[in-house]
């Protein structure tokens, strides 16, 4: 969903035409105060925001910040910006979140990937210590085979 925060007459055909563009649904909100409302009231992929309002508003501007969350803010002056480069001023920051996001999955995914083969490693070392102990039981030695297969099968799985 998308939040567009200006108090100009246009704003509903506007809020229209983004919603066209982006197949995103778009709610309207005529003041800083009201948009930080739904701000906390609902997550939000981005905020369009008329830059007047901004600079008429600072300390409204402020509290607006502290509830964007994971939304994009696009920031533009609706008086001299027509519906078309708003909507390509979204369209980009959108697809700037998106390679964000993308990115930040896959270093997450790479460091989680890192942290469990450190783990295994650990695990199946362990289990070669112990089956060398001199007299295992029997059933001991069984438990400890298994565990050093389960965690070989995991590090297959895990591509190291």
């Amino acid at each position: 969903m998308i939040l567009l925060i200006t108090s100009l007459a246009k704003a509903q055909g506007c809020a229209g035409a983004l919603q066209d563009a982006t197949n995103e649904a778009v709610e309207v909100a005529a003041t800083l105060h009201s948009a930080a409302a739904q701000l906390q009231a609902q997550e939000f992929s981005a905020v369009v925001i008329d830059q007047l309002l901004l600079d008429s508003e600072p300390e409204e501007a402020e509290a607006l910040f502290r509830h964007l969350g994971t939304a994009v803010p696009v920031y533009l002056n609706f008086a001299v910006s027509g519906v078309e480069r708003v909507i390509r001023e979204l369209r980009s920051a959108l697809r700037r979140r998106a390679r964000e996001v993308l990115v930040a999955r896959q270093e997450a995914q790479q460091n989680l990937r890192h942290e469990l083969a450190e783990t295994i490693t650990a695990l199946l070392l362990s289990c070669e210590m112990a089956l060398q102990v001199p007299e295992l039981p029997p059933i001991a030695e069984a438990k400890m085979r298994s565990v050093h297969e389960l965690a070989g099968e995991m590090r297959e799985k895990l591509g190291e």
